[in-house]
């Protein structure tokens, strides 16, 4: 007798459940490379992505909670104090592209299996996470007053990644 997997009850293949369980750790690496950031920034950024990323589980959607779930238990629990390391991408705009392209293929699936709460929950999951790593640290500034809460270039790989999830 063989074990069925949650996702594949859900209706996802391997390669399917590999996008929706990978898509939030790229939202967060391309949120925070949006921005050139210093190393303290860049690692509270990453903070508040794992964070966002961990409350997931408590969502009322079940496949969010279990996509939530499935990365904590891959990558580590921030309530049990493990960190994410900080992933700096060599080129940021090849990280932007790529969550980007990732996302709207998370859509198109999402479209054709889950239902529209479902997809809705999800999408919506993933622009909060990018709204929590870019609202995590403020950049520019001397000794950490002043400077801008979002920057320019945070807020359009924000919209972007809304537009590109349709939410």
């Amino acid at each position: 007798m063989t074990e069925t997997t949650a996702y594949a009850q859900m209706g996802f293949s391997d390669e399917e459940w590999g996008l929706l369980v990978g898509l939030p750790q790229a939202v967060v690496t391309a949120a925070s490379a949006a921005e050139a950031d210093s190393t303290r920034r860049t690692m509270a950024e990453g903070a508040a992505g794992h964070e966002a990323i961990s409350l997931g589980r408590e969502s009322p959607s079940p496949l969010v909670s279990a996509v939530a779930a499935e990365l904590v238990s891959r990558v580590g629990d921030p309530e049990a104090g493990e960190e994410l390391p900080v992933i700096t991408p060599p080129a940021p705009e090849a990280a932007i592209t790529d969550a980007l392209d990732r996302a709207r293929a998370a859509t198109a699936l999402l479209a054709a299996r889950v239902d529209e709460g479902e997809a809705g929950a999800y999408r919506h999951w993933l622009v909060s996470i990018a709204e929590e790593v870019v609202t995590a640290s403020s950049t520019g500034g001397v000794l950490g007053l002043g400077g801008e809460q979002v920057t320019e270039s945070e807020r359009s790989f924000r919209d972007r990644l809304a537009a590109a999830l349709q939410d």
